[in-house]
């Protein structure tokens, strides 16, 4: 079994619904995917939690691939309250929901190795090379940040992507560490700031795991579909999410997730008729 996390509230479908039929498509092994969600209409009324008619969607998808993959919806939004409400991070760069992945030691019964994945991410192979990585002592595995291994620190990693060993995280705190730096201090990139400063022992993984600028590489496993920096014709950032089919074709000129992307467009139209937005 397969134990992933996902964050996010009901307008994260189209990423979860592209990324879960990325990895349905290619992982032999039962997939099932923990969505924490919140409501945080108390700072945007668009701040819902994503909608069990939207969890109910995704749970057939998935099975459709294998009946014993599930996608379970947590709300957590009374955790989330209780760590961060007004908080300094509250307001960070993303949305609050990116910190609710800071919880997860909190949340019973969570299993003692968990992939958690950003919602820009597509699979390109089968991830169960990754989720098999050893990670005995270490509290989670990760892959270095693009940029931020330039400007940082050579081993800042991008918190898109986290094997996280949760028996050892609990041992060493690391969550608690991170939340309480996101209530006491102010980060620039708050979520990830926080995993990495209260990391006691991690292991970096190849960029396979978490590629964040090239999207036709045959041996990519994970990539992300980030904020990234241009240079030509002048240096500027965009962020075209793999959901954007027209997008990534014209402007990131990839078509390795064709098959799923095109699966996704035909699943959409039936979640468009259900009404499930």
């Amino acid at each position: 079994m397969i134990n992933i996390l996902l964050c996010g509230n009901e307008k994260v479908f189209d990423g979860a619904l592209t990324e879960l039929i990325s990895i349905t498509n290619k992982t032999k092994e039962d997939v099932n995917c923990y969505i924490f969600t919140m409501d945080l209409t108390r700072v945007k009324p668009e701040y819902t939690c994503i909608k069990d008619e939207q969890i109910d969607f995704l749970n057939k998808v998935v099975k459709s691939k294998n009946a014993n993959n599930c996608v379970q919806k947590v709300d957590v939004t009374e955790l989330y309250e209780q760590e961060f409400m007004k908080c300094k991070n509250e307001t960070a760069y993303c949305t609050p929901y990116t910190l609710l992945r800071l919880l997860a030691d909190l949340v019973p019964n969570m299993p003692d190795k968990l992939l958690y994945l950003d919602i820009d991410m597509m699979a390109n192979d089968d991830i169960s090379k990754l989720y098999n990585t050893d990670i005995t002592d270490y509290e989670y595995a990760a892959v270095v940040e693009k940029y931020g291994s330039w400007f940082i620190a050579v081993d800042y990693i991008n918190a898109g992507m986290l094997l996280l060993n949760m028996k050892k995280i609990r041992e060493t705190k690391l969550l608690e560490k991170a939340r309480n730096l996101i209530r006491t201090k102010k980060m620039l990139f708050a979520d990830q700031d926080a995993v990495y400063r209260s990391t006691t022992k991690k292991l970096l993984l190849p960029r396979i795991y978490n590629e964040q600028a090239r999207f036709n590489k045959k041996d990519t496993v994970i990539c992300h579909f980030c904020k990234r920096l241009l240079w030509w014709p002048y240096p500027r950032v965009r962020n075209y999410k793999q959901w954007n089919v027209e997008e990534v074709h014209k402007y990131l000129r990839c078509y390795a997730f064709d098959n799923d992307l095109n699966e996704y467009l035909e699943w959409k139209k039936d979640a468009n008729r259900e009404k499930v937005f």
